[in-house]
């Protein structure tokens, strides 16, 4: 009988171990954040390619936590804000860095 239950303890402290390491804390998503994020970042760099002002291979996106950074270069000035527009759009997007630079 202490077998079966220290076998059962082993396990309920791995499962613990096991749950900690999927939660997030400030500076790290968990698993369903980062799976999330990657959904909002695809739909922004779709969005960015169907606006057909923007380059996207030269608009970097990047999401964590439903904050989007948008780092790189385009050919106007108009097109920082335009790109910032768009992102700003995407359902589940929270806020928009732009880091975008004109070339």
């Amino acid at each position: 009988m202490k077998i079966a239950h220290k076998i059962a303890t082993a396990l309920f402290t791995v499962s613990l171990l096991a749950t900690a390491g999927c939660a997030s804390t400030s500076s790290k998503e968990g698993t369903g954040e980062y799976v999330d994020d990657s959904v909002i970042t695809t739909k922004v760099k779709a969005s960015i390619f169907n606006e057909p002002s923007l380059k996207t291979t030269e608009i970097n996106v990047e999401t964590f936590k439903g904050t989007v950074q948008l780092s790189g270069f385009v050919a106007q000035p108009g097109d920082i804000a335009k790109a910032g527009e768009v992102a700003r759009g995407v359902k589940g997007v929270t806020a928009v860095k732009n880091d975008l630079h004109v070339k």
